[in-house]
């Protein structure tokens, strides 16, 4: 039997480590240790970007599937991922205008959304609730969404993990898609911890509504008036939550203390990349929506979203629209919208009224140009990729165009980005004019961009040569 000498002096050790264990709890990130949930199992299996992954998807009747999929309704299979196999796992096409062109051009490389826990409570995969297949729709590099996540990581903005896979269907090749982690509750706890606040992905119901919620407009304090936001709510939120996210959308639409309502850093992080990328179906263009909302103790970020119609490949209510490389190359990186759009986003505008907060955004745009692009950081990152997924490109048979064109595309992408990153350089450096207004004043400066075709990285003649090839892929499955 321990003596009583000994026995305290265990019990003061213990007591020791205890108050160690708290304190690593309570302070371990200042100290650099990385949260239990900051390093999910998912994150270092199937995000593992390092490779091409292998999805096959086991349903009984993939031809019936594909023919129902624009209803977005779940249906139950069993998915192996890199060979590891999961059960009752539900099954949907997903997607705004790609799902619906799908349909309308007769192809049937839809692409997927994949959740662990629809049919089977608690159902996950290494702690992941649900994931996405990006199929590239009008995106012959397949690198357009990959790369833009990978620009806002470097920015050290909260970005989905993605990775390349392999897909099949019954054991018979579909093609190779971008693994996307959807932004819910895996998310959340990964970049926030396990108290994480509330997510909303805001979206329209019309295009010819006002959609001020959509655009974090203070209408009134009533939070009904916020359906666009609030009805796409990813966790349920209480009248508490309710109330915090629309007292911060009125502190934002004074433009005084705003630190109070908004992480004014994230965002200013977020705008850069954003602006970058040319991408109007977004906060910035005229829909006015693909992002997510996190708010947590009253304070508001922005999370980026889809891509695959980034890179000037998107015009939607711009005048006419602007096809033109050489206009939308060289587009403002101070009035990144037209007038009125811009006057009507609050969380750009608001901000960038601000001179200091003004000041802090071509900082962060230069850091970004000079660490990403000018260092050949871009460069090494898209040609690595395009090596990984060569040979998956090459025999995938559903592809929305041919080896060839892919080769083109990854070329157009990267000479898209480096006269864009010249572009943007002589901005911030006052060579070139930042502004809508000054481009009109000084009409032809900029970069000349007069021999890039922004139809080679994706456009709808590719939608209709892809019709034979996925016809073909599907009886190859549906004879299995």
């Amino acid at each position: 039997m321990l003596g009583s000498r000994y026995l305290n002096l265990f019990c003061l050790a213990g007591a020791a480590l205890a108050a160690v264990l708290a304190v690593l709890l309570m302070c371990g990130e200042s100290l650099g240790l990385a949260r239990a949930s900051a390093s999910p199992g998912y994150a270092v299996r199937l995000f593992d970007d390092s490779r091409v992954h292998h999805i096959d998807i086991r349903i009984e009747d993939w031809a019936e599937f594909v023919s129902s999929a624009p209803a977005e309704e779940y249906v139950s299979c069993t998915v192996e991922i890199d060979g590891e196999e999961f059960r009752q796992v539900g099954l949907r096409a997903k997607g705004n205008n790609s799902l619906h062109l799908t349909e309308e051009y007769g192809l049937s490389r839809y692409s997927l959304k994949l959740e662990f826990d629809h049919f089977a409570s608690g159902g996950n995969y290494y702690g992941l609730d649900k994931f996405s297949l990006d199929s590239s729709f009008q995106d012959n590099s397949y690198l357009k969404t990959y790369l833009t996540y990978e620009m806002m990581d470097f920015m050290e903005v909260p970005a989905p993990l993605c990775s390349y896979v392999w897909v099949t269907v019954n054991g018979e090749d579909w093609g190779l898609f971008l693994a996307i982690e959807e932004p819910e509750e895996a998310f959340a706890r990964r970049n926030f911890g396990p108290e994480y606040g509330q997510l909303y992905k805001p979206d329209y119901r019309s295009l010819q509504d006002e959609n001020a919620d959509v655009a974090l407009r203070y209408l009134d304090s009533d939070p009904e008036s916020y359906p666009g936001i609030f009805e796409n709510a990813k966790f349920k939120p209480s009248e508490a939550d309710q109330r915090r996210l629309v007292e911060a959308l009125r502190v934002l639409s004074t433009g005084e203390n705003l630190e109070t309502a908004v992480n004014v850093d994230e965002v200013l992080r977020y705008f850069p990349v954003q602006v970058f990328v040319m991408n109007w179906d977004s906060y910035l263009g005229y829909t006015g929506h693909n992002y997510f909302l996190y708010e947590e103790d009253g304070i508001l970020s922005i999370l980026p979203w889809d891509y695959n119609l980034a890179y000037g490949t998107y015009a939607l209510g711009m005048t006419n629209p602007i096809r033109d490389p050489n206009v939308l190359i060289n587009y403002p990186i101070n009035t990144p919208a037209e007038g009125e759009v811009m006057l009507n986003r609050p969380l750009y505008h608001n901000l960038m009224k601000n001179s200091g907060y003004f000041a802090r955004y071509h900082a962060y745009f230069d850091y970004f140009l000079r660490e990403y692009f000018e260092s050949g950081r871009f460069e090494t990152v898209l040609r690595q990729t395009q090596r990984m997924i060569a040979p998956y490109v090459q025999k995938d048979p559903t592809a929305f165009c041919s080896y060839a064109d892919h080769e083109l595309a990854v070329d157009t992408l990267l000479r898209v980005c480096l006269l864009r990153a010249e572009s943007v350089r002589g901005q911030l450096d006052g060579r070139f004019p930042a502004t809508l207004r000054g481009q009109q004043e000084t009409p032809g400066a900029g970069v000349d961009a007069s021999s890039v075709r922004l139809e080679d990285l994706g456009d709808f003649d590719d939608l209709r040569s892809a019709k034979s090839r996925q016809d073909a892929a599907l009886a190859a499955v549906s004879a299995r």
